[in-house]
């Protein structure tokens, strides 16, 4: 699609450029070069899903800490400060990764998240816990947008979907992570009590460090450096990668590169960057939004209530939740993993509509056993690890679309602005309106919640039908063309 017409007006006097760096970014076959890629930036989902499942495990820690003494509303009021740092954090990083380029971002949002975690394990009353909890959502959003559109403008076309999906998906090995942590250190008999949970939050910071050095070595995004007149140093980076790859023995044609015509610009001002989501891609921001909604209702409603069906209606003991978190994380790191490849050769629109619709279904069948008594807590686990497999594919195929549907120039604040709006519909209204139906005590009540779920859920998967981009195989820049493209016969 064409640029709105301010980007004329801002960068008319730019200089042109020609290039074919997407277009050889693209050809390159999968690598090393890209497996360092995924491990130095794909552990930002593997972080979220370990703060998102400590949060819950160790709350009885923090009501029990004889420094903290947290009540209930404290631990909740916590879970909130992580979710809005998590908002703000995406926006206001989201915002700086397309003007400042994604590698300064994605050093600061993780040194941000190791410092801000590591400090959780010291505080000494309910305000600093809540502002280091704050500041590790803000290091998480920040990464989110950084790192997604890091590995999106990196991944070649033809397995971007199914590279997208698989590091979604590691969200649940981190889960999983904490869910086992948890249980060894939470543990009294290892640790004193005011002990295990500061442990607890010491696993991410020793994950951060860990991963912090391997982020040297990845350059800044060519094509971000491209639209940002730095094509030079742009060239200079694909031609080192080329480099790597025919040291490895591999044969790089050149028979098929297309070329771009694109006028540098330093920034894109913000009344461009709406006009560009919600005039110029407007159906796409529709589905963007549908997606990321219906997900995160979905998803996190559950996710954050499961422990209470267990305890409420299986009568499952409040230290043995975390085995039942293991299988439940399995199913959700498998579907992304094992679907994932279908993404990139059965079609976007097909396999997304196809998740949503499979979880709908599949959640609307297990609560109507659940309301019915006919699920134990074996087959009940059972169930959601089926649901699941589904909708953690779903979920993922949300952010790969959010992240592939918009121009280069604003990828990292539309990926922003939409990880912004789940996350605080997720955070906040999906689990209060499921905490209000447990608490009826009512099964009936509970699939009702189901329902509203599964509906979310098939809403999402038509309007994916109909609307959704068929972004398969193709390049960023065709699935979006950048706002600073040029027409082959303008001057």
């Amino acid at each position: 699609m064409s640029a709105p017409p301010t980007a004329a007006v801002h960068e008319k006097t730019a200089m042109l450029i020609e290039t074919d760096l997407p277009s050889r970014l693209d050809r390159l076959p999968w690598g090393r070069f890209h497996s360092l890629i995924v491990v130095a930036l794909g552990v930002t989902w593997l972080l979220d899903g370990l703060e998102v499942t400590l949060a819950g495990a160790v709350a009885s820690a923090l009501k029990s800490s004889p420094s903290l003494r947290f009540s209930n509303a404290d631990v909740g009021l916590a879970g909130s400060a992580y979710i809005a740092g998590a908002v703000l954090g995406a926006l206001g990083f989201g915002w700086l990764t397309d003007r400042l380029g994604r590698r300064k971002l994605f050093f600061i949002t993780l040194a941000l998240y190791l410092a801000a975690t590591a400090a959780t394990s010291l505080s000494w009353n309910l305000g600093s816990f809540l502002l280091f909890r704050f500041l590790t959502g803000a290091g998480i959003g920040g990464e989110y947008t950084a790192i997604n559109s890091t590995i999106q403008e990196f991944t070649p076309a033809r397995v971007r979907g199914w590279t997208d999906l698989g590091i979604n998906g590691t969200f649940w090995v981190g889960a999983a992570l904490g869910a086992a942590g948890s249980l060894v250190l939470l543990d009294p008999h290892l640790l004193p009590a005011d002990w295990g949970w500061r442990a607890c939050f010491f696993i991410g910071a020793v994950l951060a460090l860990g991963i912090l050095p391997m982020r040297v070595w990845i350059p800044e995004s060519p094509r971000w450096l491209v639209t940002h007149g730095g094509e030079r140093a742009a060239r200079s980076i694909v031609e080192r990668i080329e480099t790597r790859f025919r040291h490895e023995g591999h044969v790089l044609s050149d028979d098929s590169l297309t070329r771009l015509r694109l006028r540098a610009r330093r920034h894109t001002p913000l009344r461009e960057v709406f006009h560009t989501l919600f005039k110029v891609h407007r159906r796409r921001a529709l589905v963007g939004l549908t997606l990321m909604t219906a997900q995160a209702f979905f998803y996190n409603a559950i996710f954050f209530t499961y422990a209470l069906v267990l305890t409420d209606f299986y009568q499952v003991p409040g230290e043995r939740i975390g085995w039942y978190l293991l299988p439940f994380a399995l199913g959700n790191f498998l579907g992304p993993l094992l679907l994932g490849r279908l993404f990139d050769v059965i079609g976007r629109r097909k396999m997304i509509a196809t998740t949503y619709a499979m979880s709908a279904i599949l959640l609307t069948l297990s609560g109507y056993l659940f309301e019915q008594h006919l699920l134990t807590v074996v087959t009940q686990t059972i169930a959601w690890m089926v649901i699941f497999f589904f909708a953690s594919a779903a979920a993922s195929s949300a952010y790969l679309t959010v992240s592939e549907s918009f121009p280069l120039e604003i990828r990292a604040l539309a990926i922003a602005v939409f990880y912004a709006f789940g996350t605080a519909l997720g955070g906040i209204v999906g689990p209060a309106f499921f905490g209000r139906l447990i608490d009826t005590q009512q099964r009936s009540e509970v699939f009702s919640g189901y329902l509203v779920g599964s509906g979310l859920m098939l809403v999402a998967a038509v309007v994916a039908a109909i609307w959704g981009v068929d972004a398969e195989r193709k390049p960023l820049e065709h699935v979006a063309a950048p706002l600073s493209s040029v027409a082959d016969d303008a001057e």
